[in-house]
């Protein structure tokens, strides 16, 4: 897993007001906390942010004010609803060999066996545990020529090395589920399909 270099700043300023101040300089308010101590109050450049927040899990290493290095792993992200911008970051502190526990994004592979089936993410994301600095960036499983009714559980997922589940092992992660059948009304063919990819 990679680690991604960011230079952030301490702050003092809170509140709308702050807050708003920091998004017009095109930078994010955030908070950096774990380990006991006290929640240190970050401004983060909002480019390098973004970039790096496309990566799940991603470790970042904050260069704060020029004086101390820390590694973070992001916890929770606010986006604008409509715009979509980051308005804030909640980052936990990390270090070097210490297990954490993360949620893993969930990628299915193959094709399902014929007859329309559908495949329904019961758990879009698997909570593992893993070192900080080796958290995988998803996990794959395959649904090749699974039918309907059939399920794939936390159990059956290969989790590399070091990786454990965080989940109860019978937990449903992925289910087939049977094609509906129904009787479009006259010219209203294929609509029912694409309510189903939505």
């Amino acid at each position: 897993m990679s680690e991604v270099k960011i230079s952030a700043e301490t702050r003092s300023e809170f509140g709308k007001g702050a807050a708003r101040r920091i998004r017009r300089d095109h930078k994010v308010p955030g908070v950096l906390y774990g380990h006991g101590s006290d929640p240190v109050h970050l401004t983060l450049p909002g480019h390098d942010l973004l970039l790096a927040l496309r990566t799940p899990n991603v470790l970042i290493s904050l260069d704060i004010d020029g004086k101390t290095n820390e590694l973070a792993i992001p916890k929770a992200v606010q986006r604008d609803a409509v715009r979509g911008h980051l308005e804030h970051v909640d980052l936990q502190l990390v270090k070097r060999g210490e297990k954490v526990t993360v949620e893993v994004p969930v990628h299915a592979e193959g094709e399902l066996a014929a007859g329309g089936n559908l495949l329904e993410h019961v758990l879009n994301a698997l909570p593992v545990e893993a070192e900080a600095t080796h958290i995988p960036e998803a996990v794959s499983v395959s649904v090749e020529g699974l039918e309907a009714g059939a399920s794939v559980l936390a159990k059956d997922i290969t989790l590399p090395s070091g990786v454990t589940l965080a989940v109860d092992a019978d937990a449903v992660v992925l289910q087939v589920l049977a094609a509906q059948a129904e009787e479009a009304p006259e010219g209203a063919e294929g609509e029912g399909e694409e309510a189903a990819e939505a």
